[in-house]
């Protein structure tokens, strides 16, 4: 019967997968579109600088336009917020280092503390907007390729990171745009980087709105002495002393909670 025949050849079983047979397989491969938004924003801010655009929004610039520029603002109030609050934002998202001239201008334009909430609210807009396209861009890549100490650093910065966060605002140690960036790494919540940024900017820019206040002292102090003026001129000793106390006090409840995590390890 042809059931009982041979052909001659006998059925080998298939070859296993490498999945079969234990091999690692790669992970899934991200897409580079994730990179668009981060490469968009890079080459707004290199366009700027090659602009000069920079310049416009510079402590000697808006000097010299003081007084259009309050004529502005007293003719078209909401409007010239509407338009502050858009330049204010794009300084932040193109990493531009005006904002702390625009906060003291914010002050000597809306007044102290509608010129701090101002600064204070597009601030957060611009540097949640680069703080997602950095993330984007780079998530997950230190948790892939970091090790020892660096990864149990992000393990704690993921578990504490409202406090991180808050005490790297409260005390501008680094620049504002190295902490839009740096939580892109560590997994941040978008939630948790925007509360933290919200609260934490908002003693120095009341500071510094304040200064800007006493924008025509400043400059009176400034001629009287023969020299022009310079941001200095504004960051007093006083100031930073209550800032660095700010970051001081915020440091406790994180050190607080080290402390119990260390205690509960050992």
């Amino acid at each position: 019967m042809s059931h009982g025949v041979s052909n001659g050849t006998e059925e080998r079983p298939a070859p296993k997968s490498r999945k079969s047979r234990g091999a690692p397989t790669p992970g899934p491969r991200r897409s580079p579109v994730r990179f668009v938004p981060l490469a968009i924003l890079l080459a707004g801010g290199v366009l700027a600088y090659a602009l000069g655009l920079q310049d416009y929004v510079s402590l000697s610039a808006l000097v010299d336009q003081r007084d259009a520029l309050a004529a502005q603002v007293a003719a078209h109030p909401i409007q010239s917020a509407l338009v502050f609050f858009a330049v204010y934002a794009a300084v932040v998202v193109f990493s531009i280092p005006a904002a702390s001239v625009l906060t003291i201008f914010a002050g000597f334009l809306f007044g102290w503390l509608a010129g701090a909430a101002v600064a204070v609210l597009s601030a957060t807009l611009g540097a949640c907007l680069l703080f997602l396209a950095a993330r984007g861009a780079f998530r997950d890549v230190l948790r892939r390729r970091a090790g020892g100490f660096l990864d149990r650093f992000a393990v704690g910065f993921r578990d504490n990171a409202f406090l991180y966060l808050l005490v790297l605002r409260l005390a501008p140690v680094f620049p504002f745009f190295v902490i839009n960036i740096a939580p892109a790494f560590f997994d941040v919540k978008l939630r948790t980087f925007a509360t933290a940024t919200l609260i934490g900017i908002v003693p120095g820019t009341l500071a510094y709105a304040w200064l800007g206040c006493g924008l025509g002292d400043v400059l009176a102090m400034a001629a009287a002495s023969g020299r022009s003026l310079a941001l200095s001129d504004f960051v007093t000793r006083d100031v930073s002393l209550a800032l660095i106390a700010l970051a001081l006090i915020a440091t406790l409840p994180l050190a607080f909670r080290l402390i119990q995590s260390r205690r509960k390890e050992a």
